[in-house]
């Protein structure tokens, strides 16, 4: 695959320096991306740049995955309104090592292959640096008007800012350009990657390689990924869409992509997949012919979601979201982990019993109408019952007396009541 072109096709490329095209043409190519250390997981807004460095390496060109233990000290003033808070050296330690977990699932980095994957921390290189060295030896190639007309730094300095930019972040762009050199000095890298919003970052270490020995550095960015109402990508009302499975489960990342709106599905299938190109036009028709099946929302979420998670996440997730559907048996029911149920069933309406009023068992009737609010009377739960409209796990409930014990608990907790179609409680064994 020639790597610029299949960026073309899948709409990710934005800004490109003249020459990378026929340098990657011309040699296996070391590449790098920048990745921001302040949380231990990644999240789907880093997605794209993993993606990136995933297909260079499948182009046959060997990518390096750059944590940033030393920026992420500092804060990057892109795309941000104010200034960031520093992270200590623990939390960052532990951050780099879940991150380096992550990247793992998707980069080949001990295949033995030319083009094996690197993961560095720019700490390693920053750390003994002393300040007057680095303002003497770095600091003297790039003047202050170069480093003020970067956009990071102009908008900071705008009309509408109060604040202004401390010396640290403005220092931002000179370290991750001094990353570029050392990484260009020790590594052959000679090419910078990263969203539209790093160009300016990236050029300065192009400039400072040339400017410092003569060096001739590319780079490549790609759109900054956004929603077709203009949202904010991988946001939803709980936060971040995390590649953790104890931050987001993976029946809720399943759902994120679920949802998809069409117009936003035709574009991340293209972005976050490695389906061909043929693949991905055929799914697009098909699914502009029958929209209402959701085609290629499904091939979506079943993509990325074995891709993050694992085949197994996927069929599990599949069957938590026929629950909510009326599809779903008791034995999925049963089989479904915590989180899982959890997710599926956030925001219905929860009661606490404590557990030795069930241990023995107790009558249906007693249990949602006076150890719960369930219902509000007996005659209501005996009516729901003799209309069939009334399950506990699925099970359809044929007399309002029946006994409840500790074999109906789900994860040895939960017991699900539905009430209709649509109408469900959870009863919460403490």
């Amino acid at each position: 695959m020639d790597f610029i072109e299949e960026l073309k096709w899948r709409g990710m490329l934005h800004d490109i320096m003249p020459g990378t095209e026929e340098h990657l043409k011309k040699e296996m190519t070391v590449a790098y991306i920048g990745f921001d250390p302040t949380a231990d997981s990644l999240h789907v807004g880093s997605f794209a740049q993993i993606m990136l460095l995933k297909r260079l390496q499948l182009c046959g060109h060997k990518p390096i995955a750059l944590v940033g233990g030393a920026t992420g000290m500092i804060g990057d003033p892109s795309g941000k309104s104010q200034e960031r808070n520093l992270l200590d050296e623990e939390t960052l330690q532990r951050n780099l090592k879940g991150i380096k977990n992550q990247l793992s699932k998707f980069l080949e980095f001990d295949s033995g292959k030319p083009n094996d994957a690197v993961l560095v921390n720019n700490y390693d290189w920053m750390k003994g640096y002393d300040f007057l060295h680095f303002i003497r030896d770095i600091g003297k190639h790039l003047t202050v008007n170069y480093m003020m007309s970067k956009d990071s730094v102009k908008k900071r300095f705008g009309e509408d800012s109060r604040e202004g930019m401390s010396f640290t972040e403005f220092s931002y762009q000179l370290v991750q350009g001094y990353d570029f050199l050392w990484l260009y000095q020790n590594m052959n890298c000679k090419m910078q990657m990263g969203g539209s919003d790093q160009w300016g970052n990236i050029t300065t270490g192009t400039e400072l390689i040339r400017r410092k020995v003569g060096g001739e550095a590319y780079a490549v960015t790609i759109p900054l990924i956004t929603k077709a109402d203009g949202s904010k990508f991988g946001k939803t009302e709980g936060g971040n869409v995390w590649l953790d499975a104890k931050l987001t489960s993976p029946y809720k990342f399943y759902q994120f992509w679920l949802n998809s709106t069409d117009e936003d599905a035709e574009k991340y299938i293209k972005i976050f997949t490695l389906l061909d190109k043929t693949t991905i036009d055929n799914l697009i028709a098909e699914h502009r012919q029958e929209p209402h099946l959701r085609k290629l929302q499904k091939a979506l979420a079943h993509e990325l979601t074995v891709m993050v998670h694992s085949e197994e996440d996927y069929r599990k997730a599949v069957d938590a979201s026929e629950v909510l559907f009326g599809k779903a048996t008791t034995e999925m029911l049963s089989s479904m982990d915590e989180d899982t149920f959890l997710s599926v069933f956030e925001g219905v309406p929860t009661f606490e019993v404590k557990r030795e009023s069930v241990v023995n068992g107790v009558p249906l009737s007693t249990l949602t109408t006076e150890l719960t609010k369930v219902f509000n009377s007996k005659g209501e739960l005996r009516r729901l019952v003799q209309g069939g409209g009334l399950s506990i796990n699925r099970i359809k409930v044929e007399d309002a007396e029946m006994s409840v014990n500790e074999k109906y608990l789900l994860n040895k907790k939960y017991i699900l009541i539905q009430k209709g179609k649509k109408s469900y409680n959870i009863i919460l064994l403490a």
